[in-house]
């Protein structure tokens, strides 16, 4: 059997060579393949953390008599879900359809045209709490497609409409939120805490409990803060419950994915790198620099990759005692840590997740005066550059070993690494990362529409099967959020008043689900905070970084606080960005201009002078 995986630029395609099973990667040779034999396809979506992902391997897609059935009557496709993440979301929307347990590993069964017509997730070697074997599943779906395809027809048929509709234009007429309406939406969040033990649940015991850093974020907004302490001090309540919980890594730093009881105990083990990206920017916003230290010491220790982007994830298993442990070694103290082989890390390079990190360590080295956060950043984003992009600024999905995937980057991978580019320019004072990040928003919006530069997944596009609209942020921003940051970023910089009509435009657009469902639209709601209140912009001009005029700028929650010496600032001036036109050291001081309202004051050489 030929070996397709072995050469795939995702770790978790390549965790599966070595099976029994014929599996393809994601493409048009697949479909065409199940066209010619005249038999479905089976799209086996998982990454390579994911514990589930491991047992049903190792249960079903290693058992030589599994494999020998589904080579028999399907062509199988492995698809990793970070890869290609446009197909798991096309796929999770139509699996709703089946079941209402989501998850991974989502299994999918598809006509050679690409219509889903079946789905489920984990499927065990034999039937188990209700659940069937997946060698019955396997028996039923060939039975259905021998005997009664005219139903499988119809099924997928209903399914592709619907998905159709789901990505439905939205109300072009609508409003961004004002302030009095996003403080309902924080007091809405806000109601959701878990009082007894922080963050948001109810008082199931065994309830599933998620971090929900998005949400977190948009409690901490400078707007939010100044109207409603009290929301966001339910963020700072809940990171640090989860710091001082078995969230938290005590030995390697960084927090975990979930917890599995409502007291933040028995954690899912692996750790990712947008959760915990994000997670950084929590920690430095509650004021926990110890937590936010020990985040980016993981970050860097962990996921960095040697060619400076960072992998991600690191998984939550591992080998102990020649057998697999899920968990057992983060269990461990730091001594016997020593002794054992760590987690594998996936070394996928994903463009958005970095740009995530690349963000929150720009923040974290500028307000923690700390040069090796920064460093790290900064050789994250020229990885992420030279191998991920294109001499036009196009982007692909992901990278693994300094070689490019060829899955196309999403509207997400744009916006979130426009954005980490913009605050590596502010934290470094090298306007290039922000003339790249300018390229990379207006590569995605004509003025009327958003969309990514080549389009989307080919093959779903060809298939005419749609992806839902994913404005909702979940556990990461969402592509229509990241890109509405971006832009407000540049905006705040003096790109142009159109950078702020585009972020009011993408809120707009979503605005009346964002404030139905708070919860679920925690970034795209802290850009709606930004623009909701005039904004404070800070610009010190000074030899020294270091200076203290420049310190005393970066304790104060400005909206942006750039220092630049006086070189950097007529870069800025000459690339586009008039926030620094016409500012100088006075005198030869250090200076620093404070920007409120809309109107500047005067210039100040003396830190008492800052206003807090």
């Amino acid at each position: 059997m030929t070996n397709r995986l072995a050469a795939a630029t995702s770790p978790y395609l390549r965790q599966h060579q070595d099976n029994p099973v014929d599996w393809w990667a994601w493409g048009a040779d697949a479909f065409a393949r199940a066209g010619e034999r005249d038999v479905p396809v089976m799209v086996s979506i998982g990454y390579s953390t994911c514990h589930w992902c491991h047992v049903m391997a190792r249960e079903s897609f290693q058992d030589a008599a599994t494999a020998a059935d589904l080579d028999a009557g399907f062509v199988a496709i492995k698809v990793d879900r970070e890869e290609h993440p446009e197909v798991d979301s096309a796929y999770m929307a139509a699996a709703a359809a089946f079941t209402p347990h989501l998850g991974w590993p989502l299994t999918v069964f598809v006509t050679p045209e690409g219509r889903p017509f079946f789905a489920g997730t984990y499927f065990p070697p034999e039937p188990r709490s209700g659940l069937p074997a997946f060698r019955q599943v396997l028996a039923a779906v060939r039975e259905a497609w021998t005997e009664r395809r005219d139903e499988i027809d119809g099924t997928a048929d209903a399914i592709v409409s619907a998905l159709a509709e789901a990505g439905a234009a939205l109300d072009a007429g609508a409003t961004a939120p004002k302030i009095d309406e996003l403080a309902l939406a924080a007091a809405a969040v806000a109601a959701r805490e878990d009082r007894e033990f922080g963050g948001f649940g109810g008082p199931d015991p065994a309830a599933p409990k998620f971090p929900v850093a998005t949400a977190l974020r948009f409690l901490q907004a400078r707007a939010i803060r100044e109207v409603s302490a009290e929301a966001s001090a339910v963020a700072d309540r809940a990171l640090a419950a989860m710091a001082a919980s078995a969230l938290r890594d005590p030995v390697e730093g960084g927090f975990f994915r979930y917890a599995t009881r409502r007291d933040w105990s028995v954690p899912h083990y692996e750790r990712m790198l947008a959760d915990n990206a994000q997670l950084l920017d929590v920690a430095l916003d509650a004021g926990r620099t110890d937590v936010a230290r020990d985040v980016a010491g993981f970050l860097l220790e962990v996921l960095q990759r040697p060619g400076g982007g960072f992998g991600a994830a690191q998984d939550s298993e591992s080998w102990i005692d020649g057998a697999r442990s899920e968990g057992g070694y983060y269990q461990r103290d730091a001594a016997s840590r020593a002794e054992l082989e760590p987690p594998s890390v996936d070394g996928k390079v994903v463009t958005g997740w970095n740009g995530l990190a690349i963000g929150a360590l720009a923040r974290a080295g500028a307000r923690l005066d700390d040069p090796t956060l920064l460093e790290a950043a900064r050789w994250s984003a020229e990885a992420v550059l030279e191998t991920n992009a294109d001499a036009d600024d196009r982007l692909v999905r992901a990278s693994l070993d300094e070689i490019p995937s060829r899955a196309r980057a999403t509207l997400a991978d744009y916006g979130q690494l426009a954005a980490g580019l913009t605050a590596l320019a502010v934290a470094t004072g090298e306007p290039l990362y922000a003339v790249r990040a300018r390229a990379l928003v207006d590569a995605c919006s004509d003025g009327s529409a958003l969309g990514v530069p080549g389009g989307g997944d080919p093959v779903l596009a060809a298939q005419g099967v749609a992806a839902p609209d994913a404005a909702s942020d979940g556990d990461e921003p969402s592509g229509a959020s990241a890109l509405a940051d971006a832009a407000a970023a540049l905006w705040l910089l003096g790109a142009g008043d159109d950078y702020r009509a585009l972020a009011e435009r993408i809120v707009a657009a979503h605005s009346a689900e964002a404030l139905a469902q708070p919860l679920a639209y925690g970034a795209l709601l802290r850009v709606a905070a930004l623009l909701s209140v005039p904004p404070r912009q800070i610009v010190v001009i000074a030899a020294d970084a270091s200076h203290p005029l420049a310190v005393a700028a970066r304790g104060i929650p400005a909206d942006v606080v750039a220092v630049v010496d006086a070189g950097q600032a007529k870069a800025w001036t000459a690339d586009g960005f008039s926030l620094f036109a016409e500012k100088s050291m006075r005198g030869g001081a250090a200076t620093a201009y404070d920007c409120q309202n809309f109107a500047c004051r005067l210039p100040v050489t003396d830190p008492e002078d800052l206003i807090p």
